[in-house]
């Protein structure tokens, strides 16, 4: 695993081979920041939210490209465990690794932020629900960014918050924004 860009560049972080994640490639990530840029300043006070975080390689990528706080969910405890391995060399505190199930960590959040990553395994069940699951409980700002990665079979083009949907070789990503005059926060 490597990092892209900031001030982690070219760092490498060795994932064990029994780990059953599928990282996203090098050169989708790459792609994908380099979109990203477009719509958002990750040195500018960014908060982010990496959902189904697997090694922590786009965590480790938003801590590296300035972000002030990364959350980063991932239910295996070997893979929460290598997340806080690495974020403990890298000596960052930028990143707050909870172990734990995304759906319920979506459902019990209350806090709302910039950037929101999610990369399920593409064979979950309900892997179409997470965009709505994410506007139903408001977690993303006002044009606040969500990108969900997901497999060629999956189409998102019809969801009211839809943005764009790029693909990199077997990588598809599609790119989601709140907007102030559809998205509520929800009322506590």
């Amino acid at each position: 695993m490597r990092v892209i860009s900031g001030i982690y560049k070219r760092r490498r972080f060795d994932v064990p081979h029994s780990f059953k994640a599928r990282p996203t490639t090098d050169f989708a990530k790459e792609n994908l920041f380099n979109v990203l840029t477009n719509y958002l300043d990750f040195e500018d006070g960014v908060s982010a939210l990496d959902l189904f975080s697997g090694t922590g390689s786009i965590s480790i990528e938003l801590v590296s490209r300035g972000c002030d706080k990364v959350i980063s969910v991932e239910k295996d405890p070997q893979h929460h465990a290598f997340i806080c391995q690495v974020m403990k060399e890298v000596k960052t505190d930028k990143c707050i690794p909870i172990r734990g199930d995304v759906f319920r960590f979506i459902e019990r959040c209350h806090e709302q932020f910039d950037f929101i990553f999610a990369d399920p395994p593409y064979a979950l069940p309900n892997l179409e629900e997470i965009p709505s699951l994410i506007f139903k409980h408001g977690l993303l700002k006002e044009d606040g960014i969500f990108v969900l990665e997901h497999g060629k079979d999956n189409h998102f083009e019809d969801d009211p918050h839809f943005m764009e949907h790029r693909h990199y070789g077997s990588v598809n990503f599609t790119l989601f924004r709140a907007t102030a005059t559809t998205d509520e926060p929800p009322t506590l």
